[in-house]
């Protein structure tokens, strides 16, 4: 499959180099957005970080690479096969180099470049005046008919850059069939790391969108994937494992635990990946709490089952103490998975639209209103010191998140327990069990 075809019809353009010559500072330029991660850590990208631009009212995907490293280490022979795939497989790259010095790794990824010489745009950052024009000539014994002086950070020597872009593949795509199906339901992985949160998303869209690694903190940037279920078009993302604040000291942790915890605005379902092995931890309830509070579906994903020792009624035995544990996640499904052996995959993705299907559900204010008689007839509030507290009228105020207004006599002190139980009834006449509802009041 082409890259323009596997992008929806999309061209596709990769942005290479070393660590640090300022690739993802320019594809954040270039999206016009702060996706990918920027510090001035050599090797911060790790995973391809995806994102459109539109030039001339032509969408095209680019995607930013992690660095070509010569002394490699850790996760860095990763990195580069990763970043050498995506090459292969673009229909445009551009080789960003620095101005200041061409390393060793430069000119042996320049080698490596030379069977695709004819989809290369050679571009040279941090040109951030005409006088720093001059320097640039030496450039052209690589071999390259053109280079590109550019300031990623400035924007210097940008527009001619994109120029250049859009003039190569503004033909391509343009006899795919049809534009890219819109997706309707968005998924972000959450959890703690090494739970299994990237091998779920390359089992998810069969591909190995994002690096899977046994060391923690593999994943920094949210890596997108896309996959279809059921004739339902998804969306997945996959973030950075969320450790407790005081164990995160690099800025580059930081700054990937911030983005994975602002993906769950991003999201409809979010999923809460748990080691099977290690069971819930108090980070995971503050994860639960964020998500909650948004009003997001989620669902607990207890990963890496295939390594549960085969014990009669295991899992009733863990879902029973998830929810003693942790009563904020009373209503969430929870679901058995083995990510690494595709085990439970279907089950989950039929519990994600069932969420979803939660999620969007309307209840008009009449009906609602007459199943409120009903409640309050079975169950009467009880009594205050000014008389018996009561709920006038309720109404449906939004879904996704799903949300009611209650309209009582006395506000002040009214009591919790009652609440809960026109919640409970809400869920059970309604058929919203694995969701959360917030209810507001007023007088």
């Amino acid at each position: 499959m082409s890259a323009s075809k596997a992008s929806g019809g999309r061209p596709v353009v990769a942005i290479a180099g070393r660590p640090n010559v300022g690739k993802s500072t320019l594809f954040n330029r270039i999206i016009k957005s702060r996706k990918a991660i920027t510090d001035p850590t050599p090797g911060v990208t790790r995973d391809p970080v995806e994102g459109i631009a539109e030039i001339n009212d032509k969408e095209i995907k680019f995607i930013d690479t992690g660095g070509y490293k010569l002394d490699q280490e850790a996760l860095d022979d990763l990195v580069v096969a990763k970043s050498l795939e995506i090459i292969a497989e673009a229909d445009l790259v551009i080789l960003l180099l620095e101005l200041k010095e061409v390393t060793a790794e430069d000119e042996i990824f320049i080698e490596n470049m030379r069977p695709y010489t004819d989809k290369v745009l050679l571009a040279v950052n941090k040109v951030d005046s005409p006088e720093k024009e001059d320097q640039i000539w030496n450039f052209y014994s690589m071999g390259f008919d053109k280079v590109y002086p550019v300031s990623a950070s400035h924007g210097y020597g940008y527009s001619e850059l994109l120029d250049a872009v859009y003039e190569r593949v503004k033909d391509i795509g343009e006899d795919q069939a049809g534009p890219e199906q819109p997706h309707e339901i968005n998924l972000a992985i959450l959890g703690k790391p090494n739970t299994g949160k990237s091998t779920l998303t390359n089992l998810m869209t069969q591909k190995s969108s994002s690096i899977v690694s046994d060391i923690p903190g593999t994943t920094r940037d949210i890596v997108e994937g896309y996959f279809s279920f059921k004739n339902r078009n998804f969306r997945v993302l996959d973030t950075a494992g969320i450790r407790r604040k005081k164990n995160v000291s690099e800025n580059v942790e930081y700054y990937s635990v911030n983005r994975a915890i602002k993906s769950i605005d991003e999201s409809d379902v979010v999923l809460l990946m748990i080691d099977s092995l290690e069971g819930l931890s108090d980070q995971d309830k503050k994860i639960a709490n964020l998500i909650v509070k948004k009003g997001k579906g989620v669902i607990i994903v207890l990963n890496k089952w295939d390594l549960q020792a085969d014990v009669p009624n295991a899992f009733e035995a863990m879902s029973d103490r998830v929810k003693f544990l942790f009563p904020i996640l009373s209503f969430a499904p929870i679901v058995k998975l083995s990510a690494l052996k595709n085990d439970g995959l279907e089950t989950l993705l039929d519990t994600v639209l069932k969420v979803k299907h939660q999620l969007e559900k309307r209840v008009e204010t009449s009906t609602l209103n007459a199943h409120l008689t009903d409640w309050v007839e079975e169950n009467e509030a009880p009594r205050s010191k000014k008389g018996r507290y009561r709920i006038k009228y309720m109404t449906q105020v939004s879904a996704a998140p799903v949300k009611f207004l209650l309209f009582v006599n006395n506000k002040k002190g009214f009591p919790e327990f009652y609440l809960r139980y026109i919640l409970n009834m809400i869920r059970k006449d309604f058929g919203l069990p694995s969701i959360p509802i917030s209810m507001e009041l007023r007088d």
